[in-house]
């Protein structure tokens, strides 16, 4: 083996606790705050938290096969790693550069979704310097100015190393959740609380199966944090066989927060009386009924989740496009760290990048984002599984337990692809959607093909030593 090719390697410094913030605080995101009138209207009280148990009973089988081979290849990239190990380097490829497209879809709306919380609080102030409107939704240069503020802010945090942005994810992730605690139990005392409030339970045109589909099919999205962990395995400063521990705590604190947001929202006032035109039910629950002092709450449960989410996904999305760089399969500038704080800075700036994008599409285009998001983890999590039953079923590796939640997880994931594409499921992808999925698609074709020759060029050994700093023998030995 040619070991002369140069191998940047990331610093040691992610704790246990900064690791399960990275899973609960980038699954919750902004999503539990910003989107349970969407989900009520769309699945009713009982198919909305239905839903979501499903969907995080599901993602807890997928999580055992992240937490298997994480702990037989901790290194930066995650999937990336994985499918190489199992599918060869093409096929790795593809289920990368649809997982980063993926993650840039939850940094986007993150940034989008803080700017549409102060849309509520202060719509005079940000409703300035009207642009133009798309679906339906008038897009303010000032909204845009704010969410490019956060981004730009986030990129610079992540540059300056995990030290600073694993303290400030843990902090933000334990504020967040007093704050949803906080909400939840004051909703039993404030308004006109009522269980009979929580009607309907389903949503009576789509009826209780699709009501109920309609939120699993986007788990992929609500929880995607989760394999963020593994994109940063290369960071542990403790062993990685306890991700798949830290993966189910994440999941678990996760389904409960959205849940709990979903019956704040539902049932302090009947249903009825709530849907007065506003583009956010949760906001105007908590302001009608507790007043300034829930909205100040509410406000800072947002941007913690949405700080959250921006501080895991830049992480998730840097290290997935470091590690892709690292093995030549995209410029190696992607690769290259800062001097001073080694981190992945090409990487991150790309992220802002495309992300700054996003601010300019407006609100209608959060949804088009999410089912795109889903798209890209859906697969992603496809590969994984049958990386881990192809591993697994070898004689030199066998274990049946992970053979048998892989191939379960293989199926989960394939049903929420067919949920996902196919025109005729009730969770099928908008027409923009698809588009901007063809657009991604033919941007990766061209970094494939201009790293083809180059890529073609490494040995099966370097790629080995690159991509999982091990030998072929390593390899086959584990």
């Amino acid at each position: 083996m040619n070991n002369s090719q140069e191998r940047q390697e990331l610093d040691s410094t992610m704790s246990k606790r900064f690791v399960w913030a990275i899973a609960y605080g980038s699954s919750i995101g902004w999503g539990a705050f910003i989107l349970p009138g969407d989900w009520l209207s769309s699945s009713g009280t009982l198919g909305a938290s239905l839903g979501i148990l499903i969907g995080g009973l599901l993602m807890l089988v997928i999580a055992v096969s992240y937490g298997a081979l994480t702990a037989k290849f901790p290194v930066s990239g995650g999937e990336f790693a994985f499918t190489y190990v199992g599918f060869g380097k093409y096929v790795s490829f593809i289920a990368s550069w649809f997982l980063v497209f993926g993650y840039l879809c939850v940094v986007a709306l993150n940034a989008s979704a803080f700017s549409l919380m102060f849309k509520f609080i202060l719509p005079d102030f940000l409703e300035i310097g009207y642009l133009y409107t798309i679906a339906g939704w008038d897009v303010y240069i000032m909204e845009v100015i704010l969410s490019t503020i956060i981004l730009i802010v986030f990129a610079i945090i992540s540059t300056k190393g995990s030290g600073l942005s694993g303290n400030l994810q843990f902090i933000f992730c334990l504020f967040m959740a007093i704050v949803v605690t906080l909400l939840f139990l004051v909703s039993f005392f404030v308004g006109d609380f009522s269980f009979e409030n929580a009607k309907p339970l389903f949503n009576e045109s789509n009826g209780i199966w699709k009501s109920i589909i309609l939120i699993v099919a986007i788990a992929p999205w609500m929880f995607v944090g989760f394999d963020n962990i593994p994109q940063a395995a290369e960071e542990f400063k403790f062993n990685a066989n306890y991700t798949f521990r830290l993966i189910v705590f994440g999941i678990i604190a996760s389904i409960i927060t959205y849940v709990a947001m979903i019956l704040v929202t539902s049932w302090i006032y009947p249903y009825e009386g709530m849907i007065d035109g506003s583009s956010w039910m949760t906001g105007s629950v908590v302001n009608s009924s507790m007043g300034v002092i829930g909205i100040i709450f509410l406000a800072l449960a947002i941007s913690f989740g949405v700080f959250t989410g921006l501080n895991g996904f830049f992480l998730s999305s840097s290290r997935l496009l470091f590690a892709l760089g690292r093995a030549h399969f995209v410029p190696e500038i992607f690769a290259k760290l800062h001097k001073r704080t080694n981190t992945p800075h090409y990487a991150i700036g790309f992220v802002m990048i495309i992300c700054l994008a996003g601010p300019w599409l407006g609100r209608t285009a959060l949804n088009w984002i999410v089912d795109m998001s889903s798209v890209g983890v859906s697969i992603a999590f496809l590969a994984t599984c049958m990386v881990a039953v192809k591993l697994f079923s070898k004689k030199e590796n066998k274990n049946l337990f992970y053979v048998v939640f892989g191939v379960f997880g293989a199926i989960i994931s394939f049903i929420f692809l067919l949920l996902l594409l196919v025109p005729t499921s009730p969770a099928s992808l908008s027409g923009p959607s698809y588009i901007a999925l063809l657009v991604w698609a033919v941007i990766g074709l061209v970094f494939f093909l201009l790293q083809f020759k180059k890529l073609k060029s490494f040995s099966k050994e370097e790629l080995d030593y690159l991509i999982l700093n091990e030998t072929s023998e390593n390899i086959k030995a584990k």
